[in-house]
């Protein structure tokens, strides 16, 4: 997370899921945002191969579903986001409203509403959070 913004950081949680983070700031401060789901438009049957029973909907709908839906592990910790083998896209999409709340799973800082979401897509892990 102390590489400079445009990477990943990836780390493992609970003993069991892996969590991507794309690393925002400068070289030597550590800021990130966690990336707790997407829609997937490609390659979903590669990620259904992936899960005992896989449901289209629920294969990234939550941060450790989504690095195991990719196959995201800490062999891609690190990698530039602008490379060839872990990379963002822009398609121009735009969603028409962008719902905000606390942050799940902290103790910390939890006033803050730090988690952005698309409020009607079917691939948002937890909707209700006060």
């Amino acid at each position: 997370m102390y590489r400079m913004g445009g990477y990943s950081y990836i780390y493992f949680i609970y003993g069991m899921y892996y969590c991507l983070n794309v690393v925002t700031e400068k070289e030597g401060f550590p800021a990130a945002v966690l990336i707790r789901g997407a829609e997937p438009v490609d390659g979903i049957e590669i990620m259904k191969k992936r899960y005992a029973n896989p449901d289209s909907n629920k294969l990234t709908n939550g941060p450790g579903k989504l690095c195991k839906a990719f196959g995201l592990t800490r062999e891609h910790n690190g990698l530039d986001l602008a490379g060839e083998h872990l990379y963002l896209e822009d398609h121009g999409y735009s969603p028409a409203e962008i719902a905000t709340s606390r942050r799940i799973g902290i103790k910390r800082a939890v006033n803050k509403r730090w988690r952005f979401f698309e409020p009607t897509s079917a691939f948002v892990s937890v909707r209700s959070v006060k």
